[in-house]
């Protein structure tokens, strides 16, 4: 029993140690990728030079000046 505990936490905790994460970006709201999917749009660049993936509604909307 004690061997299978064992071995589910050893399992749960690699589960949670995957290579390859990908960086946070803009306020933890965006992930630095190659390329962005279809629902993301690029606002900013990560600091590895990759695209700042980031959903419409997280990025900061237009002000239109008025005089």
């Amino acid at each position: 029993m004690k061997l299978l505990l064992l071995t589910l936490a050893a399992l749960l905790l690699l589960s949670q140690l995957t290579p390859g994460g990908t960086q946070k970006c803009w306020n933890l709201h965006g992930r630095c990728r190659q390329k962005c999917s279809r629902r993301e749009r690029v606002y900013v660049y990560c600091t590895n030079n990759k695209l700042c993936c980031v959903k419409p509604k997280f990025q900061p909307k237009e002000k239109l000046w008025r005089f």
